[in-house]
């Protein structure tokens, strides 16, 4: 039984590294799409994510088998455990680029503001606290996953920061107003996808050191 059950779970561990990998690339490219105005890459984006989506119940019907057959304690089950929750946040943030990939045709429409606004910083931030916290899980490393925590505090500053520039833009070019705001709406998007990298380090911790990191105000 004990063979067995280290199998399924190097399977799983397999099935969500792939979907973890998926979504990275999708946010790659979202990202990309942006900064290059390349309305084709943004469309493939948005196709994609329909892969993603079955992925996440692939994944989620793999924990559940799992849980039946072999009845997991200790850390076999704080990983399925893990698996099942951070599956629904590596889901989201594939919903989220496929969103920042929207945003970016409707960009990419619009005139373009005189003052630029550059997301370049923010976004290669947050597309590395994704790989981090995918490293994490698949090293099995808490050390890592606190890196994600901390390292998701300077993107929430960012946002901060960004959101006063593009509010002082709005004021200066009203005729901007939609390319701004959409921007804006970009820029909370990617910060949304470090809170959903940061649930998932967090679960990995949780995972390692049976510890609930949770809403304590971080380190």
């Amino acid at each position: 039984m004990a063979k067995h059950l280290e199998k399924e779970l190097e399977r799983l561990k397999k099935m969500i590294y792939t979907l973890g990998t998926r979504v990275d690339e999708s946010l790659e490219l979202a990202v990309k799409s942006i900064l290059e105005k390349d309305v084709e890459l943004a469309q493939r984006v948005i196709a994609d994510d329909r892969v993603i989506d079955d992925m996440e119940v692939e994944v989620e019907e793999e924990c559940l088998k799992v849980l039946a057959l072999h009845q997991p304690v200790a850390i076999d089950l704080r990983f399925i455990v893990a698996v099942l929750k951070l599956n629904s946040d590596l889901e989201r943030i594939g919903d989220l680029a496929a969103d920042i990939a929207k945003n970016g045709i409707t960009v990419t429409r619009l005139p373009k503001p005189k003052i630029p606004i550059d997301l370049h910083q923010m976004s290669y931030l947050v597309k590395t606290i994704v790989h981090k916290s995918l490293d994490a899980l698949v090293h099995i490393d808490a050390y890592l996953a606190r890196e994600v925590i901390r390292d998701d505090r300077e993107i929430n500053s960012m946002k901060a920061e960004m959101k006063a520039e593009i509010i002082q833009a709005i004021q200066r070019e009203p005729e901007h107003a939609e390319s701004l705001t959409t921007l804006l709406v970009i820029s909370n998007r990617l910060e949304r996808i470090g809170d959903h990298s940061t649930n998932i380090a967090e679960d990995v911790i949780y995972m390692i050191e049976a510890e609930i990191v949770r809403h304590q105000g971080g380190e």
